[in-house]
C-alpha cells in the first residue's frame, strides 16, 4: 500500500490497490466439453460478464487466465482493458491458472488480489465491492460469505501469494490454504447479493439459461 506525502504534513495512507483475477480456464468436462468462458448469458460469453463485474466492483486492474479453447475465447470475447493469460497447464486443475494469475500480479506494485471464478455468474459487482472493501493492507485475508459458509470471491493481499502459490494444486486451488487459515479470514455476507451457484452440469446450463432474457 501507498503513502503520498506533502512537505509539512504527515503521510497519508492511499486506498490499497485492488486487482481482479478471473480464472476461466476450464473446459466444462461435465458440460460436454463445452469451454465455461463461452457458455452464453444475456447473449454474451460468461468471460465478459464476469470480468464487468470485477471492473465495476472497484478493481483497479483485471488478470484473466484461460485455457480451454483460449484462442476461441480471444476471438469471440470483449476483453478490451483486461490482461489476458493463457494457460498452458489448465488440464491438471484450477490451481496451475491460480498460480499463473498471482505470478502477473508480482512486482506490479498491486496490494492483493480478488479471485473469482467465471462460472459462478450469480455473483456481481456489488458482491465483488463487498470483499475488496475488506482489503487493508497486503496482509488482508478476506472473502464472501453465504449463509454463513465462505465462498468466492476470495482476497489475498500481497503477502499471501507465494504460499497460495505454494499450496495450489489440482483442483483444489487456495482450498488447503485458506482451511489452514480459517480464523484468520474476514468475512462479509453476500447472500442478499449474490448467488453462488457454480455452473457444472446440463442441469445448471438450463438453469443459466433460464436466467437470459
Amino acid at each position: 500500500m501507498r503513502n503520498t506525502e506533502t512537505p509539512g504534513q504527515p503521510a497519508h495512507p492511499t486506498r490499497p490497490v485492488v486487482a481482479g483475477l478471473l480464472l476461466a480456464a476450464g473446459g466444462g468436462r461435465r458440460l460436454g466439453g463445452r469451454p465455461k468462458a463461452l457458455l452464453p448469458l444475456h447473449g454474451r460469453p460468461l468471460v465478459e460478464h464476469a470480468a464487468r463485474a470485477l471492473r465495476a466492483g472497484g478493481c483497479a486492474s483485471v488478470h484473466v487466465v484461460l485455457g480451454a479453447a483460449a484462442e476461441e475465447v480471444r476471438a469471440l470475447a470483449d476483453l478490451s482493458g483486461c490482461v489476458v493469460l493463457d494457460n498452458p497447464d489448465w488440464p491438471t486443475g484450477m490451481g496451475s491458472s491460480l498460480r499463473l494469475g498471482l505470478d502477473s500480479l508480482t512486482g506490479t506494485g498491486t496490494d492483493a488480489a480478488l479471485v473469482s471464478l467465471v462460472d459462478q455468474p450469480g455473483i456481481g459487482a456489488t458482491a465483488v465491492n463487498r470483499v475488496r472493501a475488506l482489503c487493508l493492507s497486503p496482509a488482508s485475508l478476506a472473502a464472501a460469505s453465504y449463509a454463513g459458509h465462505r465462498g468466492h470471491p476470495v482476497l489475498f493481499g500481497a503477502e499471501h501469494w507465494a504460499g497460495v502459490a505454494a499450496a495450489a494444486s489440482g483442483d483444489q486451488g487456495a482450498r488447503g490454504y485458506l482451511h489452514a487459515r480459517a480464523a484468520a479470514i474476514e468475512l462479509v455476507e453476500c447472500a442478499d447479493v449474490a448467488d453462488p451457484a457454480d455452473i457444472d452440469t446440463p442441469a445448471d446450463l438450463q438453469r443459466l439459461h433460464r436466467r437470459s432474457p
